[in-house]
């Protein structure tokens, strides 16, 4: 039995991704399947839980001073596992990566600017650019021989000079694609192109399938003076309420803006999240996510191959994440029929695709980071409540 296998009771505890699924989707909490937020519904790996253990056992919890040995874990982290060398004096801790995001919107836009995003795309990007008072440009990606690619041209037509900024999701979520250099490439010129500030969001990194590589977008040549690197610890060990992410820039004058606006909103880290991501970053926790990604593999497949022998149902092939893509648009039906079969008759919550931008709509996102058995009841719940098109 995998460690992964054991099914943690979340109700009850404050988890947005339980207890709230009732009141957003309405399917009961007693019953219901949460397939919705992205965490995980896995213990992080012993030596993060030994951290936490620590800090309780000293039992003060004051500022946190001297963050050196944590600069350097993710120097390690990112050398040894993606062969990328940072200066560890590039790294700006923030309150995760929404707020990472957030930040350099203040930092290198203004009012009224124009932020591309390549959708659909994790909608919390377009909830922050709209609240800050800029503009979300949608560069809609066509679908493929089943999969997501790049239309520089039809993007370069798009433009109109008032856009200032591109967010990247790298890996792609809610795709689960894993881009290619010559796409990683593309997205460089097109950056240089228009002029944009380059904003990688790269917290899937380590959540990459067999077979597939991740690139990291600063591995790309030539991009280094218009480009933000977002990681986190969060959605690899599912510390997500630790709130902490790494915001790496080595541009001296893109990081002098950032520093200054750090400073002008008064941020500092949470120290908890430091310490866990610290323990995280160590061959301990490399060896728990190599076992996670292959327990995860197995989660996608049974999901899949249970789901796409449903008539009309298609799950996007994906090299990343755990979060299932699932077109409903060969049901035929309208999007408010097939939703009251996934949530009332199969009684699972999953987010709807309208919320990632122009391409989701026809698509719900399901999140397998669960015991396997979990899986196994959702794909037979959801087989039953479309057992007519059989």
């Amino acid at each position: 039995m995998s460690r992964f296998d054991e099914e943690i009771d979340r109700t009850g505890t404050h988890s947005a991704k339980w207890d709230m699924m009732e009141t957003l989707y309405n399917v009961p909490a007693d019953d219901g399947l949460a397939m919705w937020v992205a965490d995980m519904d896995f213990r992080p790996p012993n030596c993060v839980q030994a951290a936490v253990q620590k800090m309780a056992d000293h039992g003060v919890y004051g500022y946190y001073g001297d963050d050196s040995s944590y600069r350097e874990a993710i120097r390690w982290w990112m050398d040894t596992r993606h062969g990328w060398s940072i200066d560890t004096g590039a790294i700006f801790t923030t309150h995760g990566l929404v707020n990472g995001t957030a930040m350099c919107l203040e930092s290198f836009t203004a009012p009224g600017d124009g932020v591309v995003l390549f959708t659909p795309v994790y909608h919390a990007f377009a909830r922050v650019i709209q609240a800050s008072g800029r503009k979300v440009v949608e560069c809609e990606m066509p679908v493929v021989d089943g999969q997501y690619c790049m239309d520089f041209d039809a993007w370069d037509a798009q433009m109109t000079g008032s856009e200032t900024m591109l967010v990247l999701c790298s890996p792609h979520n809610p795709g689960g694609r894993v881009w290619t250099r010559a796409e990683l490439e593309g997205v460089a010129a097109f950056a240089k192109r228009h002029d944009l500030v380059l904003v990688s969001d790269e917290i899937h990194h380590d959540l990459v399938m067999p077979g597939a590589t991740h690139t990291p977008m600063a591995l790309i040549d030539g991009i280094a003076d218009r480009l933000v690197m977002m990681t986190a610890t969060t959605k690899t060990f599912n510390i997500a309420g630790a709130h902490i992410g790494n915001v790496i820039i080595h541009d001296e004058a893109l990081r002098a803006k950032f520093a200054a606006r750090m400073a002008g909103f008064g941020m500092s880290p949470n120290s908890f999240g430091l310490f866990m991501a610290e323990a995280a970053y160590s061959p301990e926790g490399a060896a728990w996510v190599d076992e996670l990604t292959g327990y995860l593999d197995g989660n996608r497949r049974l999901f899949d191959e249970g789901v796409n022998a449903i008539p009309g149902l298609k799950s996007m092939a994906m090299q990343s994440t755990y979060l299932a893509w699932v077109d409903f648009s060969g049901t035929g039906m309208p999007r408010a029929d097939y939703i009251k079969r996934v949530e009332q008759d199969a009684k699972i919550a999953a987010n709807h695709g309208p919320t990632f931008g122009k391409g989701g709509e026809s698509f719900l996102r399901f999140n397998f980071a669960t015991p396997r058995a979990r899986v196994e009841q959702a794909v037979q719940r959801l087989q039953q409540a479309f057992g007519d098109l059989q």
